[in-house]
């Protein structure tokens, strides 16, 4: 049985405004295993975005307890830092840098030495096909291009659990069966745990061995694809956006974005 990489319980995050207290995230129980890929899905203004900028360490927690590979949010943020990798939605490439460049110095950052860095950028380049582009400014690169060279980036000091968030928006559906592709091969051929937010349910539904959604800071169904379309759509032949609304009554993307 896979040990558990990801653990929080009773997981909360308050914002306190001028009108009063928020509570984006009111208590939430998720555990994740070694080499799971985890469907984590919502409506906007539901809490994802809360609680993945808590277990990237970007938010501290207001109470509960989170875990990341043994290394606990609170008391030792870097330690869960240095496990993990984070591709975020807008991205942050450097227009005017070229793709090995990034790579060399996303490895520097991460305290690689300059020969094991270029090694390591040689070694990604060649892994998620990007030997082709080492020479091109990331300017230059298509949108499937771009997400592949994040990734890249967010695996270069071989994290143990990669966090992928909104992935495939705007990609074409080429560019996005791709992605799904190498999401998977990650996963296969490391061993890394991928926690994946998106809006697209059918990718969730592809990629996602296990699915939690959460709606009102609270988790409100959890389990396979499959188990969901059975349990709240009333077949397992249904689609994942049956099951959705049933579930929350509510798209994905139907409620303005809180905080």
């Amino acid at each position: 049985m896979s040990s558990p990489v990801i653990r929080t319980r009773g997981l909360t995050r308050t914002f306190q405004l001028k009108s009063g207290p928020v509570h984006a995230v009111r208590g939430i129980d998720l555990t994740v295993d070694r080499g799971e890929i985890l469907g984590f899905l919502g409506p906007n203004g539901a809490g994802k975005t809360t609680t993945l900028r808590m277990l990237t360490t970007l938010l501290p927690p207001s109470g509960g307890q989170a875990e990341i590979a043994g290394h606990d949010l609170l008391r030792d943020p870097m330690g869960a830092r240095r496990r993990i990798g984070y591709v975020a939605q807008s991205g942050g490439l450097d227009p005017a840098c070229g793709v090995r460049e990034e790579l060399i110095t996303q490895g520097r950052l991460h305290r690689l030495p300059k020969t094991a860095a270029r090694a390591r950028a040689e070694e990604l380049a060649r892994d998620l096909g990007l030997l082709d582009l080492m020479d091109r400014p990331t300017a230059a690169l298509s949108g499937g291009q771009r997400r592949r060279l994040e990734i890249a980036l967010g695996l270069v000091h071989r994290p143990k659990v990669l966090f992928l968030d909104e992935p495939t928006t705007g990609l074409d559906p080429g560019s996005r069966a791709e992605l799904w592709a190498l999401v998977r091969r990650i996963r296969a051929e490391h061993g890394t745990t991928v926690f994946l937010t998106t809006h697209y349910l059918d990718e969730a539904d592809a990629l996602a061995d296990r699915i939690v959604v959460v709606d009102a800071g609270a988790v409100v169904a959890e389990g396979t694809a499959a188990d969901l379309k059975s349990r709240y759509a009333g077949d397992r032949a249904a689609s994942l956006q049956d099951a959705f609304l049933a579930i929350t009554g509510r798209t994905t993307a139907d409620e303005p974005i809180a905080i």
